[in-house]
């Protein structure tokens, strides 16, 4: 009787594209009729094509029990379908998983080439249960004669392990053993496990530290020293002696080593691992950012990249030497590309300190003022494909509204960090704030604002320059004009009005900035800030007036009846207003 391969089973789909799932119902009906034959090839072949379809999205959990019939065959090709069958399909929820415990076991005690395809199988539908009873028999296997086959036991233990944590107290001893194996692929995989198992529970893995030591100090592939490094990152925090051990072996690798990624991980573990603190850890310090800062003015854009993402890591705890490379970290603000200025926004917002503060600032406030004079309209993706294949390594950046935004950001974080502890002068600190008005070209309305009220809320002595500068901005028609731009930030005129009603004795001339308040180009703003318009303008009048009554002169009527009439006529335009509150004030 001729029966369907999987070739012709896939030869059928290619022809039956129109009636595809009748296909595959005429398939599977043929697939039920050859499992329940005694053929054990004919079975093979009906799952293997099952096995197919359930890569389609066919359900195959009908077939479990045949899955381990075929499992179970003598022969090793057929063994081999079983196996992927139920790699493929098994899962903890799987009923029938109890029945491949003696049959695992009868596998592994098998030929290396059995051993080899339970130990796959078994890494993939390992339950609980399954792990529990095969611990023992893989501890034991760790002893195997042949180095592939304890290779393949130590990555199964992983899984083995994440199922029953229990496995692994019972096979330390052996697996520490392995990392003196003679087979270098054997302790390779060892080193592998353990540090995927620390990133639980590090501390458990401190016995571990003579051999993997011996490892770090005698290896020459650098596969394997990434992962020892990383180990000795993880348990380091919980044994301090261990600190001054490693500094001598890893500044032999920073300074000998050419591959890039052992370098990151050895800088990596020194900043986790607290070498670079202290006395002692000053010359691994400086012998760290030296290496990195090469690699700042490398033309590979990978290599800036993973310089600056160390240096991020570096600077808490030695601000002081990331510091001596100010100047080439501010120069990748111009870079091309933008995840290497966001890095060096991370590095510069990390370093500053009240001593270099306003340079920094400064700094980034000139970059603002570039950003602003380059084109706002943002190129196709066709032009920035053009672009980046035959611009030259100098080409100008193109900065976005949202690069901007966090630029500004970053300028108002570094100064208001902790209570503003980066802030020696808060004159200075104001102008900042205005300076960021008109130069960022984004909406940072809102947090102007915020960081306005705040200092003059809590500075008292600045209250003076901040009347002084919020008048210029109640002056600025332009702000007013641009109430539907975001980018004019006209929201900040929100706390000018605010500032200047409620600290009005620092007015200079209060009769310009009452008429400010009430001209009649403010009902283009939005009602929250024609509200407090009014607000201040009834403060700033009464003060005037309060004055005036001081070294009061007839002479001096006509000139506040005009002045209260004009006042009178701004708030008339607003009686009717839309707004609810703008008609109270």
């Amino acid at each position: 009787m001729w029966e369907r391969t999987l070739q012709d089973l896939i030869r059928g789909l290619r022809a039956n594209k129109t009636d595809e799932r009748k296909f595959i119902q005429q398939a599977i009906e043929e697939i039920r009729r050859e499992v329940r034959g005694k053929d054990m090839e004919l079975k093979a072949g009906a799952i293997l094509k099952m096995t197919f379809l359930d890569m389609l999205g066919y359900d195959l959990t009908w077939a479990n029990f045949n899955i381990i019939e075929v499992m179970s065959s003598q022969k090793y090709h057929l063994k081999t379908i079983g196996y992927l069958a139920a790699s493929q399909s098994f899962s903890e929820h799987t009923d029938v998983l109890m029945l491949t415990t003696n049959l695992l076991k009868k596998d592994l005690s098998s030929t290396p080439a059995d051993v080899a395809l339970a130990l796959n199988g078994l890494s993939h539908f390992v339950t609980p249960d399954l792990a529990r009873d095969l611990t023992q028999e893989l501890n034991a296997m760790l002893n195997h004669s042949r180095a592939h086959i304890r290779k393949r036991v130590v990555l199964a233990l992983f899984k083995v392990i994440q199922q029953h944590p229990d496995a692994l107290p019972y096979c330390l001893p052996r697996l520490k053993e392995k990392l003196e194996d003679p087979d270098a692929s054997v302790v390779s995989s060892t080193v592998n496990l353990f540090c995927e198992l620390s990133r639980r529970n590090p501390q458990d893995f401190l016995i571990l530290a003579p051999p993997l030591f011996h490892i770090l100090t005698t290896s020459s592939n650098n596969w394997m020293l990434i992962k020892v490094i990383k180990l000795f990152g993880a348990i380091s925090p919980f044994e301090p002696r261990l600190v001054k051990k490693l500094q001598d072996p890893i500044t032999d690798l920073i300074q000998t080593t050419s591959a890039i990624s052992l370098l990151y991980e050895c800088v990596h573990t020194c900043i986790v691992g607290g070498m670079l603190e202290g006395t002692s850890g000053l010359p691994l310090a400086r012998l760290c950012v030296t290496k990195l800062s090469g690699f700042l003015e490398n033309d590979d854009q990978n290599l800036k990249f993973i310089a600056m993402m160390a240096m991020v890591k570096i600077v808490p705890i030695r601000p002081d030497l990331v510091a001596e490379h100010q100047a080439v970290i501010l120069n990748s603000l111009d870079d091309f590309d933008i995840s290497i200025r966001m890095r060096a926004l991370d590095l510069i917002s990390s370093m500053v300190t009240s001593h270099n503060a306003q340079f920094l600032v400064q700094q980034l406030l000139s970059h603002l003022v570039k950003a602003s004079e380059k084109s706002e309209t943002l190129p196709s993706a066709s032009e920035s494909l053009s672009r980046a294949v035959v611009a030259a390594p100098n080409t100008a950046p193109t900065f976005t509204t949202a690069y901007r935004l966090e630029v500004a950001t970053r300028v108002i974080d570094m100064c208001s960090r902790n209570m503003y502890e980066n802030v020696r002068d808060f004159d200075w600190y104001l102008s900042v704030l205005l300076d960021l008005i008109y130069v960022a070209n984004a909406d940072v309305a809102s947090i102007v604002r915020e960081q306005l009220m705040d200092v003059v809320i809590r500075v008292k002595a600045c209250r003076a320059y901040a009347v002084k500068l919020m008048t210029k901005l109640l002056d600025d028609d332009a702000l007013v004009l641009g109430a539907n731009d975001p980018t004019k930030c006209t929201g900040v005129l929100w706390a000018a009005a605010w500032i200047c009603g409620e600290y009005c004795d620092d007015l200079s001339d209060p009769r310009y900035a009452l008429m400010r308040l009430v001209i009649p180009s403010i009902a283009l703003l939005p009602a929250d800030i024609i509200s407090i318009y009014l607000q201040s303008a009834v403060k700033v009048l009464s003060r005037w007036l309060i004055g005036l009554s001081e070294e009061w002169s007839d002479e001096q009527l006509p000139q506040v009846k005009s002045i209260v009439a004009t006042v009178l006529e701004g708030f008339q335009r607003f009686v009717s207003h839309a707004d609810v509150e703008v008609q109270e004030r």
